[in-house]
């Protein structure tokens, strides 16, 4: 146990995080989410939520301010009539952690599971809400 660090980030999460440099992505999962598949590295936090490891992550992980969007979330496909109010959450814990006005973009379903496959890696979660995917790419630490 360390002092300051929220218990829910595990020793291979903080190495993980600690691992990663400017621009590199990590990818916070749902329960649906094909994470194994898909993950060059994998991260199993089942029986955690992403809103709570968001909360936990985001003091400790500066989020990238040279592009224009450093949070993605996967975008409801057509059609599908499902509401996503765990965004709302997101909005509300990055912007405690991050200055951006607009820090989110959604990416279409198929074009997020490429750029997930790409992530430095993912975090399998026990979230339950639909389209509660998100990826955080990093930015720098300032002295």
């Amino acid at each position: 146990m360390l002092k300051g660090i929220s218990s829910l980030l595990s020793p291979e999460l903080l190495k993980t995080l600690m691992e990663m440099g400017h621009s590199d992505e990590i990818v916070l999962a749902d329960g649906n989410f094909p994470a194994a598949s898909h993950a060059q590295r994998l991260i199993r936090c089942d029986g955690h939520g992403i809103p709570a490891l968001l909360d936990a992550i985001l003091p400790l992980f500066p989020l990238d301010v040279y592009v224009d969007h450093p949070v993605a979330l996967m975008a409801v496909m057509p059609g599908d009539p499902v509401e996503t109010p765990i965004w709302d959450e997101y909005r509300q814990i990055v912007s405690r952690h991050h200055s951006a006005d607009q820090p989110f973009e959604e990416v279409e379903r198929f074009a997020f599971y490429e750029r997930a496959k790409q992530a430095y890696a993912i975090v399998s979660t026990g979230e339950k809400a639909l389209y509660a995917n998100v990826i955080l790419k990093k930015g720098v630490v300032k002295s």
